[in-house]
């Protein structure tokens, strides 16, 4: 099937209840929006299954995994990762984001280019949830990578505004993952991990600062190897973002992702996109930065495709 998969589900929305703080409607906006671009007919929305108990063990703790899938998390343990109040679909919503890029791994091997819309959880640790995030996708589709398709090394490019603290924690041991996180100093959160390759910006960070510093640590990076790229395309490094701090524009986005696409390219690497955060406001920012960079994806798709 040509074009970009993207692996979607409506519970990325329904899932969180609606008197939540998270901006639960970018989903189903961005969703919709694409559906109406002029380059729908190189994206295929596939529905994200729900992910195998046995590869969430990948790379968490089982005790802490039984415990949310059985919903006796502890108050404390349920305000940590936040999205509260949980309703009653929070638990597949959960399963469904984790299958969706594990999903997109598989595909992105089989093609070039494959993305989940959502995902990118990168706060979560190996025994506990944070910051919006109950599992780290990102690990788990490392580990899933690893014992399914015999992927030897992974890089992972982590462009979110906030540190990818729960990745560097869960993949630090593993030498053939290579974690580069590039981030606003001043922000979420307060007690950053330590990456392979850790670059702290400092607040109001613009777009020709930004990107001479990524320019420069992709040159840095071309030292590393690696069969697949997991890119973490966060939006909330946008100007107007609510939790950011970062004052990137529209256009100093798309040249980030075009760097990023032309950088796997260039080492013939498939690689996965991981949706990461955005809380502009209002919320049409972070939906249209999404728009653009999905687009971007799809045309790089029909570009790469497999004759």
């Amino acid at each position: 099937m040509p074009g970009l998969n993207i692996y979607y589900h409506p519970l990325y929305t329904d899932g969180i209840d609606s008197k939540s703080r998270f901006p639960r409607e970018r989903y189903k906006l961005i969703y919709e929006l694409l559906q109406e671009s002029d380059s729908k007919e190189l994206i295929n929305f596939i529905s994200s299954p729900v992910c195998k108990k046995q590869d969430l063990l990948l790379a968490h703790d089982k005790i802490f995994v039984e415990k949310f899938l059985t919903n006796t998390l502890s108050t404390k343990e349920k305000r940590k990762i936040g999205l509260q109040p949980w309703n009653d679909y929070i638990i597949e919503r959960t399963m469904r984001i984790i299958g969706g890029s594990v999903s997109a791994v598989d595909s992105a091997i089989k093609g070039s280019i494959s993305a989940n819309m959502a995902g990118g959880t990168h706060h979560a640790f190996h025994h506990y949830g944070a910051g919006y995030c109950v599992f780290n996708d990102l690990a788990v589709s490392a580990y899933v990578a690893k014992r399914d398709f015999n992927i030897q090394k992974i890089l992972i490019i982590d462009l979110d505004v906030h540190q990818g603290d729960g990745t560097a924690s869960i993949l630090k041991k593993d030498k053939n993952i290579f974690t580069f996180s590039m981030h606003c100093e001043k922000n979420y959160p307060l007690k950053k991990e330590t990456s392979d390759l850790d670059i702290a910006l400092p607040k109001d960070t613009n777009d020709s600062k930004y990107l001479e510093i990524l320019e420069k640590n992709l040159k840095e990076l071309e030292n590393i190897k690696s069969e697949i790229i997991f890119f973490q395309a966060g939006v909330d490094t946008l100007k107007s973002d609510n939790l950011g701090y970062l004052s990137l524009s529209h256009i100093g986005l798309k040249i980030r992702n075009e760097m990023i696409l032309k950088f796997a390219e260039k080492r013939e690497n498939p690689i996965v996109i991981f949706m990461g955060g955005g809380y502009s406001k209002p919320i049409d920012d972070t939906v249209l930065a999404f728009k653009d960079l999905f687009i971007q994806c799809a045309l790089y798709a029909e570009k790469n495709k497999i004759k």
